[in-house]
C-alpha cells in the first residue's frame, strides 16, 4: 500500500495515477481523511493493489481457521478478477462441513471481511482438498445431462438451490448448448437454475 497526499482527494488520486502510471478507473483507493479548513485544505489516500488485497485475505483467513484450532496452508490466485484460495489442513472435512455448508460459510465470511476492509466488493472462492473442483465438475455433468433432456422434451427444467458460484459454472457451461436458456430465479439462499428450450 502507498500514501498520497494532496489538497484534495482528487488532487491526491491525480498524484498517485501519475506516479503508478495507471489510469483513474483502475486506481484502487481509500480516503483515510480529507480535512478543510478556513485557511488550508488537506486529503490523504491509501492506494492499493490485488497482491495487497489477497494477503489480507490470507491473513483473515488464516487466523479464522487457528480461531477453530485449525492451521492450514493457504495458496491464493488471481483468475479473471476471482481471487482463488485453495487450503489445505490435516482434517479438511471439518472445513468442508455437511455438504459444503461450512466451507460456503467460510467464504462468505472471507468475501465479507475483504470487502469491509477495502470498501470495495471482490469475488472469493475458497477450496479444500479439491472439494469444490470436483462438484463443479459433477454439476457440469448433471447440468449437461438435464439440458439434453430438456433439448428433447423441449419441457422447461428446474435445478435445486445452490450457491452463486455454482450457479456461474452452470451458466457457462450450457452457453454455448443450442436452443437452451439458462435463467437464475429466487432470492437469497433459494436462488436456483432454469434450464430453457427456446427455438
Amino acid at each position: 500500500m502507498k500514501k498520497f497526499e494532496a489538497k484534495t482527494v482528487d488532487a491526491a488520486i491525480d498524484l498517485a495515477c501519475q506516479d503508478l502510471m495507471i489510469e483513474r478507473e483502475s486506481l484502487m483507493y481509500e480516503v483515510l481523511y480529507e480535512k478543510k479548513t478556513l485557511f488550508s485544505k488537506k486529503a490523504e489516500i491509501n492506494v492499493y493493489d490485488m497482491s495487497d488485497v489477497i494477503e489480507y485475505a490470507q491473513d483473515y483467513l488464516k487466523k479464522l481457521l487457528l480461531t477453530f484450532g485449525l492451521d492450514s496452508t493457504i495458496k491464493a490466485t488471481l483468475d479473471e478478477e476471482i481471487i482463488h484460495m485453495s487450503l489445505s489442513c490435516e482434517n479438511n472435512s471439518i472445513i468442508i462441513g455437511k455438504n459444503g455448508k461450512t466451507l460456503q460459510s467460510i467464504n462468505e465470511l472471507t468475501r465479507l471481511a475483504v470487502s469491509a476492509r477495502f470498501k470495495k466488493r471482490f469475488r472469493i472462492l475458497l477450496d479444500v482438498g479439491e472439494y469444490k473442483d470436483n462438484k463443479y465438475h459433477k454439476l457440469v455433468h448433471m447440468a449437461r445431462r438435464i439440458a439434453r433432456d430438456v433439448q428433447n422434451t423441449k419441457t422447461t427444467a428446474t435445478l435445486d438451490p445452490m450457491p452463486a458460484d455454482e450457479r456461474r459454472i452452470i451458466h457457462n457451461a450450457l452457453s454455448h448448448m443450442h436452443n437452451i436458456k439458462t435463467e437464475s430465479v429466487g432470492e437469497g439462499k433459494k436462488r436456483q437454475i432454469t434450464i430453457k428450450y427456446v427455438e
